[in-house]
């Protein structure tokens, strides 16, 4: 058998065939799993949330076969913000590449970091990772994509080690936040704890994890410039390389005034952006119409032709539309496992199995379940309101601080954010760079293991030393 037919034969499935063959899987689950549900109150504090002594089995309402290709479109609709988030994004970043913004800007950077490429990584991966610590915004990470994917391969590097610097970074801010509202605010405040408390802990936590993200990053680089074809994307990428190639052989633009002018404005539309989101509570939804703004306002500025900016515009969309299908069929996933109602039956299992152990191995068994619960509630806040209830108790009986909890539901949920293919920003990006899913776990999963290595010292390090206050 030739070579070309052993890799044809061990090729692994689409990434549409693994999202939609998990969605199956969900399906036949709710046959199995009985179904059961919390009820919900509401606290002092006005938040709707789990009461953890109050699991009851219903009656079972299994999918079928109508129900599972039905998720689908429903699955559009409930994910239907980060969708148009996407398309909007791709319409705008469209224009600024066909006026010359994109490529000036990543000639320049590549220039700088010619002689010390891999510095790039580590440069870029600190500035997300910090940005995510304090507001939380992985939706971020479907700006950066655009912009550092053309920058690494002009500096020798793949889509991997592009995708990976961008994402390895958010998420190392994301896991060890400092301020993180969806995950850090949401689960002090349901177990009652001084908001933002224990940051210094979470500080130590979050240059650990940096740290060996970073490295991992830098040494995947690092082969690739030595050996392209040992790229993980070497085949994707070779279209893409020679686009490159044929930037890089042309004579470099001059920025014209009008240009530097559309510069500006692009930028003070992203601070506008950031600054709604960390003062004004701004989501998707604002970043979505701001996107039209920047690329509308941009091309005027640049002197686009009307005509010409709708055409650019479309196809920046287009550009994107995989990602909205990866988003759709991900989200379909989670209607499905409601429609069975099984996702409360598996916290409820869970909880019995961590009661009765001893306090340190019961806090390493909730970063587990944390982070097996994060492949059926991907929401970070959605999932602190299911589970703090019941954890909040768990940990006063099992003599485990509440701070620790906090830790240990941090890490359990950031790390699985970007492995899980239920999660919609994953999807969006890996569908934004043409990476097959398989591929990025295969790139990921050795370095998700030594953050859990890590993960587990560090909840066993805050349960020892008592992180509190309390």
């Amino acid at each position: 058998m030739s070579q070309k037919n052993k890799n044809r034969q061990f090729q692994l499935p689409h990434t549409v065939i693994i999202l939609a063959g998990v969605a199956l899987f969900m399906v036949i689950l709710t046959h199995v799993v009985p179904a059961g549900e919390y009820d919900r109150i509401v606290n002092a504090q006005g938040t709707t949330v789990v009461d953890p002594d109050s699991f009851h089995y219903i009656e079972p309402s299994p999918v079928g076969f109508l129900g599972f290709i039905t998720a689908f479109p429903r699955g559009f609709v409930e994910s239907a913000q980060i969708i148009a988030m996407s398309l909007f994004l791709g319409a705008g970043f469209q224009i600024l590449t066909t006026i010359g913004l994109i490529d000036i800007l990543i000639s320049n950077i590549a220039a700088k970091f010619q002689d010390k490429r891999v510095l790039a990584i580590p440069m870029l991966m600190i500035i997300f990772a910090t940005i995510n610590a304090f507001i939380g915004m992985d939706e971020l990470n479907l700006i950066y994509v655009p912009i550092i994917l053309p920058l690494m391969l002009k500096l020798g590097f793949d889509s991997m080690t592009a995708i990976g610097t961008v994402i390895l970074g958010t998420i190392s801010g994301f896991t060890a936040a400092f301020t993180n509202p969806f995950t850090v605010a949401v689960a002090q405040k349901l177990c009652g704890l001084p908001l933002y408390s224990g940051w210094q802990f979470r500080v130590f936590v979050f240059i650990v994890v940096l740290s060996i993200g970073i490295t991992y990053v830098s040494l995947y680089a690092r082969k690739v410039l030595a050996d392209p074809t040992k790229s993980l994307t070497y085949e994707e990428d070779r279209e893409r390389r020679e686009i490159v190639m044929r930037n890089e052989s042309a004579a470099p633009k001059e920025m014209s005034g009008r240009l530097k002018i559309a510069g500006i404005y692009s930028i003070l539309i992203f601070v506008v952006m950031i600054g709604g989101i960390i003062n004004l509570g701004w989501d998707m939804n604002e970043m979505a119409g701001l996107f039209v703004v920047l690329g509308v306002g941009a091309g005027l500025i640049a002197g686009l032709d009307s005509r010409k900016m709708c055409d650019e515009m479309i196809k920046g969309a287009e550009s994107c539309l995989s990602a909205g299908i990866y988003i759709c069929l991900a989200r379909a996933i989670s209607v499905i496992m409601t429609d069975g109602a099984i996702t409360d039956t598996i916290v409820h299992a869970m909880q019995g199995l961590l009661v009765n152990l001893p306090a340190h191995i019961t806090i390493v068994g909730v970063l587990i379940c944390v982070s097996i619960i994060n492949f059926f509630i991907i929401s970070g806040s959605g999932k602190a309101v299911v589970l703090f209830p019941i954890l909040t108790p768990l940990a006063d009986i099992c003599g485990i601080t509440r701070q620790t909890a906090v830790v240990a539901y941090q890490l359990g949920d950031g790390f699985t954010n970007y492995f899980y293919p239920t999660g919609g920003i994953l999807m969006a990006c890996l569908g934004m760079v043409n990476i097959p899913w398989n591929k990025w776990a295969k790139f990921y999963l050795p370095l998700l293991a030594m953050w859990y290595v890590a993960a587990v010292a560090f909840v066993i390090i805050a349960q020892m030393i008592k992180l509190g206050p309390f």
